[in-house]
């Protein structure tokens, strides 16, 4: 059965200190709902809230059309998984897997088959007799999603579940959420984590948090090609924030006239402009920004060149060069119009 989630203004303290504040978010039955932000930013506690870990001080948290507020962790319908797996070392692999079963009282003659259904389709068919200390740290956290999935529930909370593995199983684990979640689009997964890539990869959309705030929400398209904060611009992908003057419908960066779309910024401002490194290229063309070449980074496939425009250090990731410039030498750096988003100024997250 499909649910979703709703945050209702939902804020948690600790004492005096507010660890999440008015939070209204919706995950909608079915969705992939990333909460994103570094640490401290509330997105855990917005989790433990949903889980019945926490307690909020005003809001409510509802599952489907199910107030769950007051109601205790076991008794909300959630499977979950946490960093470090949380696996019964003492239990076999298939021990594991049913425990959660177990505690929901479910019936004897069904769990078997419960757990050979989860282990099949998180790839540890063959190790249900498997003790956790067997396994590797892959296949722990394989058990976990499995143990997970077994309860059968409308909503599956991850609490970066990819966070102790090494990049290249990360990388696999990824991949095998992504085909979960096609396999099981009735379930509701609210995900979260401080990786971009995570979020960028698996979520239908983001929600992105900064000191115990929603700060912005949307489809990682959405707040990646056209971000609407600067938080939101520096945290979701690598960005170029760049301070320019707004007058008469030109944006001017140094002495550099930009072609730019203003709508929505007041003429006689500072604004920021916002570009992408690796929309940014090497050489004369449209929106042409001259500078010295500050330092090169060789990263295989590009060279990231750092550019020192007008008082500003301006990121390019441009095609691996046979022969990149020197540091010191004046170059030009152009963007296409449309490569270009202007927000209003505020403050950006440190990189």
């Amino acid at each position: 059965m499909s649910s979703g989630i709703r945050f209702d203004g939902v804020s948690v303290a600790y004492g005096s200190a507010t660890v999440l504040d008015s939070l209204d978010l919706t995950v909608e039955p079915g969705e992939v709902m990333a909460l994103l932000g570094p640490s401290g930013s509330g997105k855990t506690t917005a989790l433990r809230a949903v889980a019945g870990f926490v307690r909020p001080v005003r809001g409510r948290v509802f599952i489907g059309d199910r107030d769950v507020t007051e109601l205790p962790p076991h008794r909300r319908g959630i499977g979950m998984v946490v960093q470090q797996y949380a696996l019964f070392p003492h239990l076999r692999v298939a021990d594991n897997v049913a425990f959660g079963m177990k505690a929901q009282k479910v019936a004897k003659s069904e769990i078997p088959g419960r757990v050979s259904e989860a282990l099949e389709m998180t790839g540890m068919a063959a190790y249900a007799r498997r003790y956790p200390r067997e396994l590797s740290g892959g296949q722990q956290q394989r058990v976990a999603i499995a143990r997970a999935l077994a309860i059968r529930p409308g909503v599956l909370l991850l609490d970066e579940p990819l966070s102790a593995l090494d990049a290249q199983l990360r990388s696999g684990m990824l991949a095998e959420l992504a085909r979960l979640h096609r396999e099981l689009p009735e379930v509701s997964i609210l995900y979260v984590t401080h990786d971009q890539v995570e979020a960028l990869t698996l979520a239908d959309r983001i929600a992105v948090m900064d000191k115990a705030r929603l700060q912005d929400c949307g489809t990682p398209q959405e707040l990646y090609r056209s971000p609407r904060t600067e938080f939101t611009a520096s945290f979701v992908g690598n960005a170029n924030l760049l301070p320019v003057r707004v007058g008469d419908g030109q944006v001017r960066l140094g002495e550099a006239e930009l072609k730019v779309d203003t709508a929505g910024v007041a003429s006689g401002v500072t604004a920021t402009l916002c570009v992408r490194p690796h929309l940014v290229g090497l050489g004369e063309g449209t929106n042409a920004l001259r500078g010295t070449v500050a330092e090169v980074q060789w990263r295989g496939a590009t060279h990231r060149l750092y550019v020192d425009v007008a008082g500003q250090r301006v990121k390019a990731d441009v095609r691996e060069l046979r022969q990149p410039p020197g540091l010191g030498e004046s170059v030009a750096l152009h963007f296409a119009p449309e490569d270009a988003v202007l927000l209003s100024a505020g403050v950006a997250a440190d990189e």
